[in-house]
């Protein structure tokens, strides 16, 4: 990877801290932090709130309609 791409990567990719967390608080910081940082990409890119809404919502909701509780994961 060159070193443009990493510290492009850098720049919007926020760690969540490891330690002091339950297994299901930091999945969900994970996951909140992985929001805020497309929505900071999408809107420095010219996105509107609107159509960033608009882009997570139909993301969220389709992974929410794929899921199969019984199917193995990998």
């Amino acid at each position: 990877m060159s070193d443009d791409k990493s510290s492009e990567h850098e720049m919007f990719v926020t760690e969540f801290p490891k330690k002091g967390f339950g297994i299901v608080d930091y999945l969900q910081g994970r996951v909140n932090f992985s929001i805020m940082d497309q929505m900071k990409l999408m809107h420095k890119s010219g996105m509107s709130p609107e159509e960033i809404k608009k882009i997570l919502l139909a993301s969220v909701t389709e992974i929410i309609d794929n899921f199969e509780p019984e199917s193995k994961s990998p």
